[in-house]
């Protein structure tokens, strides 16, 4: 009996029951409406004079039951407690259904008992299968999804839930690194009265909401969810991606290069002349680089497809002089003892570089990166050739952290244009440039 629980069918439509206009048009009725869930199960609404509720019915095998499940949302508003959507009904009804089959002997709803956890780490091993390339980020994500609401099974798991844990992410302090496993977390500051802060919170946030909603959903289309209402209806926050894109001066640039220890040098020099990511560069092998066509082959990036870097002259330089006498599967950038650069090995002698150089706050490698765009959108570059060389699918990201630093059509005008009208007087002291 239980057994044809597990394969219940998606949220149904009917069109008597879906809408509260709909329902108004309909008579009152003792026997109420009904609408089959799937044979045996139904979910009803009865009519009343100040609104109408929702009902359940079990009849299978000989057992008959019927309950009240809640208030349909003919006069406030569907908000999961109160008062009950159509789909709402459904849910609340599927759960019922469940606990009727577990009382009576037959084989309890799987979702009853399914952990968040276990559909994050099913949907892991199924982004794993998939090839997915940002497998690291995703463990991440999902073991701080995990620390909050991993015990919660998929039947407690609200849309009131889902949004109380969303916003509490965006109030916490970022996580800072902890020395050794198992030691205390370790947080950096937060200031909430800090727009930017609370931007990049709330982006960290969204970004977290989307891992859960995709393991979900992976849940929801292996059947394993009766339905996708609960986490459908939450939404992230809005605008908080329109961050300032930070970038080196010129001057900046080549004082960061002077102060990099000579064995880290080459890599920060590689960023600012490819606008490659450190994991592509520490990949690189000889045999990518094409001296004639003055090109390097990124072979996997981070969407997972390949792409070829078109180099200047000075990145051409730079890595003819560090693939001289190197076998063609050798790789170009090593530590010092010959062993390849790591995962992380950048992160400590780019920040001592920074304080030597006098760069305040300390550059990560992906500024590196938003440097070298930066560069050459400025002295003219069209944006589908920088989108091309740092491997965008199309220019939307390259346009959003870019646009404003391209010479344009409209800025040339108005500055040509625009009348003096003596408004402003020339100050007596001039100030000396950082």
């Amino acid at each position: 009996m239980g057994s044809r629980l597990k394969h219940m069918p998606r949220t149904i439509r009917n069109q008597k029951l879906d809408t509260r206009s709909a329902r108004s048009k309909l008579k009152n009725r003792k026997s109420g409406y009904w609408a089959p869930v799937v044979p045996g199960c139904a979910v009803g609404y009865r009519k009343g004079p100040k609104g109408g509720v929702w009902l359940a019915k079990f009849v299978r095998d000989g057992l008959r039951r019927e309950t009240t499940i809640g208030t349909a949302d003919d006069v406030l508003d569907a908000d999961g407690s109160l008062a009950l959507s159509f789909a709402q009904a459904q849910e609340r009804a599927r759960k019922w259904f469940a606990n009727v089959v577990r009382d009576t002997g037959g084989e309890p709803d799987p979702t009853v008992s399914y952990r968040v956890a276990e559909i994050l780490d099913d949907y892991l091993a199924d982004y794993r299968r998939r090839g997915g390339k940002a497998v690291r980020d995703l463990e991440i994500r999902i073991d701080r999804i995990k620390t909050a609401i991993g015990a919660v099974t998929l039947d407690q798991l609200t849309a009131k839930r889902i949004r109380e844990w969303h916003a509490s992410l965006a109030e916490t302090a970022p996580r800072a690194r902890t020395g050794k496993r198992n030691e205390k977390q370790n947080y950096r500051s937060f200031d909430p009265s800090d727009p930017d802060v609370v931007r990049s919170r709330r982006a960290t946030a969204n970004r977290n909401l989307t891992v859960l909603k995709a393991a979900l959903n992976h849940a929801f289309h292996e059947r394993r969810a009766s339905s996708d209402t609960a986490w459908r209806s939450v939404r992230p926050f809005r605008e908080v991606d329109a961050a300032r894109v930070r970038y080196l001066s010129h001057d900046e640039a080549r004082r960061l290069v002077n102060a990099a220890d000579p064995a880290f040098r080459p890599l920060i020099q590689c960023a600012l002349l490819t606008g490659c990511r450190y994991g592509e560069i520490i990949r690189f092998r000889v045999s990518d680089f094409e001296h004639d066509s003055g090109t390097v082959h990124v072979r996997t990036s981070k969407s997972g497809k390949g792409r070829h870097v078109v180099l200047a002259e000075e990145g051409s330089t730079l890595l003819t002089d560090h693939t001289a006498g190197k076998v063609s599967e050798a790789l170009i950038f090593t530590r010092p003892d010959g062993g390849p650069w790591g995962r992380s090995h950048q992160r400590r002698p780019l920040i001592e570089a920074c304080d030597r150089a006098k760069i305040t706050p300390a550059a990560s490698f992906h500024i590196l990166r938003h440097t070298y765009a930066s560069h050459l959108v400025q002295a003219g570059a069209p944006l589908q050739v920088v989108a091309a060389n740092l491997g965008h699918a199309d220019t939307r990201m390259t346009e959003r952290h870019y646009a404003h630093l391209a010479p344009s059509y409209v800025a040339s005008v108005i500055r040509s244009t625009m009348p003096k009208l003596g408004l402003v007087e020339r100050a007596t002291v001039t100030a000396i440039r950082r």
